[in-house]
């Protein structure tokens, strides 16, 4: 089943055309990888579909899970079921590993609100015991502040607070390794395939093309704002024209 399709999407950051007719497709459990080197803008695909970036409304379209979402605010899409990691975590860093994890908590009677307004599935997001399961550093720095944390546990930290949110049925992630030392990475990659195994579907932006398409069931290339590539993860690797467009 096809959980988000993007149509013929452009979008603008002011008079900038940077997402120039986006088509891409994925469907309900797959681990989707989108490459392409900076700028191709991969990023803005993401914030289109969160609703940052809101794409052209007279021109294609963005369904998620079959609802219409194009000119959705950001607030809805988020709790019609689509959770965005961002690259720059956004932590609060003044605040303790455990209080960042339950600022995600909204009430219920919020949620029962906002859940008549989208219609997504009745779930709940992961609990604070699953998060430490699936990130045991966390726990072990639950009291510690954000801010004090390395990049890889503030990376750790921001995905386990988009798994807090209700209703996660697609985790959006852009660049979760950069930056990250060789080991951290792993566990990191490790934790993402741990949460697509549990059913999440995931969209993830990444230049470690190699591990990208270790975890990914397909993937799209991006450049110059249009696909230009996509396919299995098998066939991406074994393209050789895909370096001119993953390359600085």
């Amino acid at each position: 089943m096809t959980l988000l399709e993007l149509d013929d999407v452009h979008s603008y950051y002011g008079h900038s055309h940077i997402l120039r007719g986006v088509s891409m497709e994925i469907n309900d459990g797959e681990v989707v990888s989108l490459l392409g080197r900076n700028g191709a803008g991969k990023t803005t695909t993401l914030r289109s579909i969160a609703g940052a970036t809101p794409p052209e409304v007279n021109s294609g379209r963005i369904r998620f899970d079959g609802t219409d979402i194009t000119d959705m605010n950001t607030e809805d899409v988020i709790m019609s079921g689509i959770g965005l990691v961002p690259e720059e975590r956004r932590l609060f860093t003044d605040l303790t590993v455990e209080e960042n994890l339950l600022l995600s908590q909204i009430s219920q009677s919020t949620w029962n609100t906002i859940r008549r307004k989208v219609s997504p599935r009745e779930t709940n997001g992961k609990s604070l015991d699953e998060l430490y399961e699936l990130f045991p550093r966390l726990e072990e720095r639950r009291e510690q502040r954000a801010g004090t944390l390395s990049g890889g546990e503030q990376q750790m930290l921001s995905i386990a607070r988009t798994l807090r949110l209700p209703n996660v049925e697609l985790l959006m992630l852009d660049e979760p390794s950069e930056g990250l030392a060789p080991q951290i990475v792993e566990a990191v990659m490790n934790a993402i395939e741990t949460i697509a195994a549990e059913g999440t579907t995931v969209l993830l932006i990444e230049q470690n093309v190699q591990a990208a398409l270790e975890l990914a069931d397909r993937g799209y290339v991006l450049d110059m704002g249009d696909i230009v590539y996509e396919g299995s993860a098998a066939e991406l690797r074994n393209e050789d024209d895909l370096d001119q467009y993953l390359t600085v």
